[in-house]
């Protein structure tokens, strides 16, 4: 669907800055953007648009259910297309990469927890901050020669 057709099916007119924004929401890598990231996209290709305005047509694209929007660690809100199927997220500490997935025990765990609760699940939001994994610690087998392995807090005691 166009990006005209999909304004229209929301009920939202059709105005250039609308159809630009949708434009690169559906076309452009990562699929998280600031209204920030955004404008400089727009500033980038010589379009006469303002940050007020990539504000304001975020805003009612989160109403008409277009975008869904995220407060991550740093609180700066990012949007994504509203794909309709559910995701979570981790977010990579160190590059600040958003990972998206989906774990159907985690799903079902969940649920799981708010029936014990006497609750039906009716939506959630889980973000999982992250860091790369680090080579495993020295072990005498891997050990640098001459060099003594840094020993835990617990073990100095």
């Amino acid at each position: 669907m166009d990006q005209s057709q999909e304004l229209r099916r929301v009920g939202l007119k059709v105005t250039h800055p609308r159809v630009r924004i949708l434009s690169i929401l559906q076309g452009r890598h990562p699929r998280h953007f600031s209204a920030e990231d955004i404008y400089r996209h727009l500033v980038e290709h010589s379009e006469d648009i303002g940050l007020a305005t990539v504000y304001r047509v975020l805003t009612q694209f989160e109403a008409a259910g277009i975008v869904n929007k995220h407060h991550f660690e740093s609180g700066q809100a990012v949007f994504e297309l509203n794909r309709g199927s559910h995701h979570d997220h981790m977010i990579d500490l160190d590059s600040g990469k958003v990972i998206e997935f989906v774990d159907e025990d985690i799903e079902r765990l969940q649920r799981a927890i708010a029936q014990r609760h006497g609750y039906d699940l009716e939506e959630h939001s889980l973000v999982l901050y992250v860091r790369p994994r680090r080579a495993a610690r020295a072990t005498p087998e891997t050990a640098v020669p001459g060099r003594t392995p840094a020993r835990s807090a617990s073990a100095k005691k």
